[in-house]
């Protein structure tokens, strides 16, 4: 216990790493006790940063920062307004039509599990086909249930989304108009000398701006390149099945092996094991080999790279504490424990060294 009591004494009498703790745990409670009510100035703060660039770009040239802002934001508001009226309903469309066909989709793999015993006894036995048969049914039976249930709660989910089309405009507006003010008043509430937190919260902003447009660019290059693939292929429902695809990652690793397999099905149910079920999944393969090994390396080249282990170890963490939302933001969160990691004070040598080195 020794070592541990020194080490607290050395690090809890320096005041720059109370005060970066303190801050870390007040932001900490806040997000665990307020997620829910905070959740449209989340999503205005990444909306926020993902339009900083922009809006800077355009001060370059010389530009106004009020006529940039209110550009920018009239801009990003004509395109979500186009992909609401233009994709939304088409992708909602293609999402009935999938609905409708489930009872096919399971028909048709139930057939295919059946047939696994006969074509590998060694490998499968028909007991346990049976058991999974009966487990996919109750999963498709309490789908349906979900799905009723969102259903009823539809005018809610409604109104919740006329709230954010009001407020978040709005935050976003202000936060891009008014972003020095703002982080002038939160700091006139902190001491002076604060080197250490100033450092990680510069660190933090880099990085989380960075990661935003980054990932924005991705989801939609990922989308659009798959859109195009499925469309060359001849898949069902290419759209939502690239929205998807898109959104995958999101979550490193985890999404798009989850994807993969409504991806895989579909392909089977509409081409068997021909030629086209290859290609469908091919297609699929080769975008997501390229995304990881191409496209992320070049759109998240100032970001902190984040060993495989720590993105799943963070999302693993941050979702169980925050569910969804902590798994989308999972690493983000991850880049501010590396970029406090990163920050704090390394521990100075033990006496004897000094004396040794002295000598």
């Amino acid at each position: 216990m020794n070592p541990i009591n020194t080490w607290f004494r050395r690090h809890l009498n320096n005041p720059q790493v109370v005060l970066l703790l303190l801050l870390l745990s007040g932001l900490t409670l806040a997000l665990m006790t307020f997620a829910g009510i905070l959740l449209p100035f989340l999503v205005s703060l990444v909306i926020t940063y993902l339009l900083l660039a922009p809006v800077r770009l355009l001060e370059g040239w010389g530009v106004p920062r009020l006529v940039a802002v209110t550009g920018i934001s009239v801009g990003f508001l004509l395109a979500v307004a186009f992909l609401m009226l233009a994709v939304v309903p088409i992708m909602v469309q293609q999402a009935v039509d999938l609905a409708r066909n489930l009872p096919g989709i399971i028909a048709a793999i139930q057939i295919a599990l059946m047939e696994l015993p006969e074509q590998y006894p060694l490998l499968f036995d028909p007991e346990q086909m049976e058991e999974v048969i009966n487990s996919l049914r109750g999963e498709v039976l309490l789908l349906g249930q979900r799905m009723l249930g969102w259903s009823v709660t539809s005018i809610f989910t409604l109104a919740t989304l006329v709230i954010y089309a009001v407020l978040v405009p709005l935050m976003v507006f202000f936060m891009l108009k008014d972003r020095e003010k703002i982080v002038a008043w939160i700091l006139r509430f902190l001491p002076d000398e604060r080197p250490l937190a100033d450092r990680v919260w510069r660190d933090v902003d880099r990085q989380l701006g960075n990661y935003i447009r980054g990932k924005v660019m991705e989801i939609a290059i990922v989308g659009v390149v798959t859109y195009v693939g499925f469309l060359l292929v001849g898949l069902n429902f290419t759209l939502l099945l690239a929205v998807l695809t898109g959104f995958s990652v999101l979550v490193p690793y985890i999404g798009a092996t989850v994807v993969a397999i409504p991806v895989a099905i579909i392909a089977y149910v509409q081409f068997g094991l021909g030629s086209g079920f290859f290609w469908a999944v091919g297609t699929y393969l080769v975008i997501q080999a390229l995304d990881g090994n191409v496209l992320v390396p070049v759109l998240f080249s100032e970001v902190v790279n984040l060993h495989p282990v720590a993105i799943i170890v963070a999302i693993l963490f941050f979702g169980g504490i925050w569910g969804f939302w902590g798994i989308v933001f999972a690493i983000p969160l991850a880049t501010v424990v590396q970029a406090v990691v990163a920050a704090w004070p390394e521990s100075p040598p033990p006496r004897s060294k000094l004396k040794d080195a002295a000598e």
